[in-house]
């Protein structure tokens, strides 16, 4: 397929990106680089360095068989600080991509949803059936877009795939997480047991969980990339098939921070604050719809993408000037 990549210069988006010319599709990438890096799109893939407003632009006559949209904000605890950001960026940006989709007559759309949009669930694990309630401006917008899709799904004909994912972490074909403002667990522990922070910062031990810290469910960006590549072909026309992405097991910050210990040979320098805004206490996926609907299933496990990002990290940290 002829593929848009929009916020291919992102984390996930630049590994999809490489999968898709692995399996063959002819791929272009739109990012304004606000928090993407330019060299992270592979060679030959034509780039066009722009916000997501000028989607309608690159789609005009150049017959798109799919958009894989990921452009977005994804901080919590900035979407709770600064949510008129996050409701401008995440939703009217969408919205305008939407729009572009039904003007230039693109049949297919994957969307990066997020596990964000259940909040504080009551039971586990969490199916695309349950409630959603979100506790962060992050979240709220994500699920606000998941919304729309629907509508546009039914009044369109738009064959759509909205993916929430769970924890992503590891790296995959020379691609990783490389960003300036970085909130995720496992690349902050990197740092941090390699010496390139001072310490980690556990935010909470008083959670209600077997060792006090907050429970979620990882999954390796591999197998979130091959995904969306099986979404692709996953919906018909007028569904919005939404499907959550992850391993099903959940691993408390303290275990995470064990495994850590374990893959690098070294000890982590951990320090307990107050707990953070926006934070659910627990989530863990039934990724039971992707297995069924996309012949989906996890190929790594928690160590794997954590040696996989220890690789990745060091590679960076090598390339950066003393």
């Amino acid at each position: 397929m002829k593929t848009l990549v929009v916020g291919g210069a992102g984390y996930i988006g630049s590994v999809v990106t490489r999968l898709l010319i692995q399996d063959g599709h002819e791929v272009v990438v739109l990012d304004n680089c606000s928090t993407g890096h330019a060299d992270s799109i592979p060679a030959g893939v034509r780039f066009v360095q722009a916000d997501i407003s000028a989607v309608g632009e690159v789609l005009a006559g150049a017959d798109f068989d799919a958009v894989l949209h990921f452009a977005a904000k994804s901080l919590v605890g900035e979407s709770v600080a600064h949510p008129s950001l996050y409701w401008h960026t995440n939703v009217i940006g969408s919205r305008a991509l939407l729009d572009a989709i039904t003007e230039h007559g693109v049949p297919r759309l994957v969307f990066s949803s997020t596990a964000a949009v259940y909040g504080e669930p009551d039971t586990f694990p969490i199916t695309e059936d349950s409630p959603t309630k979100p506790t962060s401006t992050y979240g709220a917008t994500k699920l606000a877009v998941d919304m729309m899709i629907t509508n546009e799904c039914a009044a369109t004909e738009l064959a759509a795939v909205s993916l929430r994912y769970f924890n992503v972490a590891g790296a995959a074909w020379g691609a990783g997480e490389r960003h300036t403002t970085e909130t995720h667990l496992i690349p902050i522990a990197l740092d941090a047991v390699a010496g390139r922070r001072d310490k980690l910062n556990i935010y909470g031990d008083d959670w209600p969980t077997p060792d006090g810290t907050p429970i979620r469910d990882y999954v390796h960006v591999a197998d979130l990339a091959r995904a969306h590549v099986l979404a692709l072909t996953a919906a018909h026309p007028g569904e919005h098939l939404i499907c959550n992405l992850g391993n099903g097991n959940g691993f408390s910050v303290k275990q995470v921070i064990a495994e850590v210990e374990r893959v690098t040979g070294l000890e982590m320098p951990v320090v307990s604050g107050p707990r953070r805004a926006g934070d659910p206490t627990r989530l863990v996926a039934s990724a039971d719809r992707a297995r069924e609907r996309l012949g989906w299933e996890p190929q790594h496990d928690l160590r794997q993408m954590v040696a996989d990002a220890w690789e990745f990290s060091n590679s960076v940290a090598a390339q950066e000037p003393r």
